[in-house]
Order: structure tokens, then sequence, then C-alpha cells
């Protein structure tokens, strides 16, 4: 299987949002996401629903209610990502055949959210805990649990991150610089972005 990129959009100016995802998605993320703190997230996961549709495919990130999660839905978001374990809005996930994405960090809430129906357990701030040592060392007794890393991702160490078996990963500012997006260098998220290979 190959390994699943998602690019993190937080608070991103509406204006830069479609030529920032096309960029992402031109060096090979297809998974994009606009988080639900950000002003007008709803708006933008709609309007890059459209812009994108057969393209890519456009989640809600941040999603820590079910009140969040069903903003997000009717926005058009076709995968969920959120910091924390919410069984609830697993189970609405699942039942409506979406992709649900929750975080965690210790192995007990890693195999809660797993048995709750996760497609993937988001391992966040993994960086924070040794980085790709830790998902190796997860993987020891959880070889069939699906981890996605998240925080600490680089080009540099993604090789040791799948050679411990992460199976995806969620990229956020090393992505969308905002200094980048702020003087419209896009072309410096593409390059970003295909250097995630894998």
């Amino acid at each position: 299987m190959s390994l699943l990129k998602i690019g993190i959009a937080r608070d991103i100016p509406e204006k830069h949002l479609i030529p920032a995802f096309q960029a992402a998605l031109d060096g090979g993320f297809s998974y994009l996401e606009v988080t639900m703190n950000t002003p007008g997230a709803c708006k933008q996961i709609k309007e890059a629903s459209r812009e994108f549709t057969g393209k890519a495919t456009i989640g809600a990130g941040t999603v820590t209610t079910l009140h969040q999660l069903e903003k997000a839905l009717e926005a058009g978001a076709r995968f969920i990502v959120s910091p924390i374990v919410c069984k609830d809005i697993i189970t609405l996930c699942n039942d409506n055949a979406i992709p649900v994405f929750p975080g965690a960090l210790t192995p007990t809430e890693i195999l809660y959210a797993w048995e709750a129906g996760a497609t993937m357990v988001k391992v966040f701030p993994v960086g924070l805990l040794g980085g790709a040592a830790y998902i190796k060392e997860l993987k020891g007794p959880f070889k069939e649990i699906k981890l996605l890393a998240c925080s600490g991702v680089s080009p540099q160490n993604l090789p040791d991150y799948i050679a411990a078996g992460t199976d995806g990963i969620g990229i956020g500012n090393r992505l969308f610089n905002k200094q980048w997006i702020e003087k419209m260098e896009y072309q410096n998220i593409r390059k970003i972005a295909s250097q995630y290979k894998g």
C-alpha cells in the first residue's frame, strides 16, 4: 500500500487556498484538509471540493465536536481528522462511509481509536515522543493498526518513518508555509510536497 499523504491547511486566507492546494496536489498530496478552526473553514471546504472534484479528496481537520462534524460534512468534507479520540465522531463517520483519522498518542488511546472504527490513527504529536522510533515501537504490538504520523515529519526523516511502518503522514506548516503563501510563492509548496516520496 502506498503512503497516504495529507496536507493540512490551517489559517490560510481564502484567496490563497486554491492555488496553495493546487501546488500541493501537483507535488503529490491528493488528500487536502482545511482545519475547522480556520476562519471560514466550511466555505473553504465547499470551494475546494468544487474546484478539485475528481482530482483531490478534500477533508476537514481539527474536528472535536459532533456539531463541527455535521458542518464539515454539509460543506462537502470527504474525510475527517481530529486531534482527539471521540467515539461519537468515529461512529458517525463510519455510518456515512467517511474515512476518519482520530488523534491519539498513548498505546491505550491508539488501540481504543482503532477498535472504535478509525480508518487510520493519527499519532499526534509524534515528534515529541521520538518520531519514527516511537512508530516502530508501536508497530511491535500493533502490527495491524494503521498509523498516520503527524507533527515532526520532514522529507529528511520520512525514510525513517516508512522503515518504521508508518502508513500515512500529515504535513502542515512545513508544506503550507505562511511566508510562502503571503508572497504567493506557491512553487515552493509544490517543491517541498514533491520531496515527500513514499
